[in-house]
């Protein structure tokens, strides 16, 4: 019986090229300076970030939402319907008091007054003639009470600048139908007061103070920060509509409100602010985005929540 050949499990060529290489593979080197020295740098590195845990502390801000009030601007408006008839002014035109800006179609009040005129004068004629007609007198005196109301009337149709200062708005063109109690005109004073109406969440308001400094970002320079300082802060908690009520018609749908709010008005430090050199005016109606701190916090207690009992929070 013929035996059979062991099998094997390498092919003949990998082992005639294995018996014929002399080269035998190198040990794995680690240089003992390198690795002495990256073991302590790790170590300190740790040390500090316990240190930094342990005494750090993480600031907690109060944000939300928040507008700009030029206060020192005089709005005006219409307290009957009309058709604006001229526009006498354009925005940013400075005016002094009592210069017309707008005026309105105003026939019937001239129509009345002219009448009660025409009347005026026959009265005027007859106790002229006769001085002693006492009825003609009383008359005349009745209708003297009834130019000077229609005088007051028909000058209603003028709109005039309360003060001196700038158009800062202008909202009604020739021509146009207004209703009562509709903004036609602003003019904005030379002596103005900037305000921050900023709109916290309702929850911060026990650690809300007067006197302590809000942060604020305004819309379109971003990163740049202005500080105020808080003025007065609400003492009621309202809801969202109740704020647009205090804002205004005009302002209050420009934001967007959720959830209950505090008012805090903070007091800006000049009309104009500096960002890389230039100066700008605070508008009315700008946006912006307000920061109050209100505590700060470990941060190994923010790291670790079970730990606050034991650490604390400084305020």
């Amino acid at each position: 019986m013929q035996a059979t050949r062991p099998t094997r499990i390498f092919r003949e060529e990998a082992l005639r090229h294995h018996e014929g290489t002399q080269d035998e593979g190198d040990l794995l080197r680690i240089s003992p300076r390198w690795t002495r020295w990256t073991y302590w740098v790790l170590l300190a590195l740790a040390v500090a970030a316990v240190l930094y845990s342990l005494l750090g502390t993480i600031p907690e801000y109060a944000s939300g939402p928040a507008m700009v009030k030029v206060e020192g601007r005089s709005e005006l408006t219409v307290e009957a319907p009309g058709i604006v008839a001229s526009v006498d002014v354009r925005p940013g035109q400075r005016v002094e008091a009592g210069q017309p800006l707008v005026s309105f179609l105003s026939r019937e009040e001239t129509a009345t007054l002219e009448r009660i005129q025409r009347e005026f004068d026959l009265q005027l004629v007859r106790v002229l003639q006769d001085p002693s007609d006492g009825a003609a007198r009383q008359t005349l005196t009745s209708l003297r009470a009834e130019r000077e109301l229609a005088q007051a009337r028909q000058q209603a149709r003028t709109l005039r600048a309360p003060q001196a200062g700038v158009v800062s708005t202008l909202k009604v063109r020739e021509g146009q139908y207004v209703n009562p109690g509709q903004s036609v005109v602003s003019v904005t004073g030379d002596r103005v007061h900037v305000t921050m109406v900023a709109l916290l969440p309702g929850g911060y308001r026990p650690r809300l103070e007067p006197g302590k400094p809000l942060r604020v970002e305004l819309n379109g320079f971003s990163h740049e920060y202005q500080t105020f300082t808080i003025q007065s802060v609400g003492d009621q908690i309202v809801g969202p509509n109740e704020v647009r009520r205090y804002l205004g018609a005009d302002s209050g749908d420009a934001l967007s409100l959720s959830g209950p709010l505090v008012v805090v008005r903070a007091e800006a430090p000049a009309s104009t602010f500096r960002i890389k050199g230039r100066t700008f005016n605070y508008f009315d109606g700008m946006l912006a985005q307000a920061d109050a701190r209100v505590s700060t916090e470990r941060i190994l207690v923010t790291l670790i929540p079970g730990l606050k009992g034991a650490l604390g929070h400084e305020d």
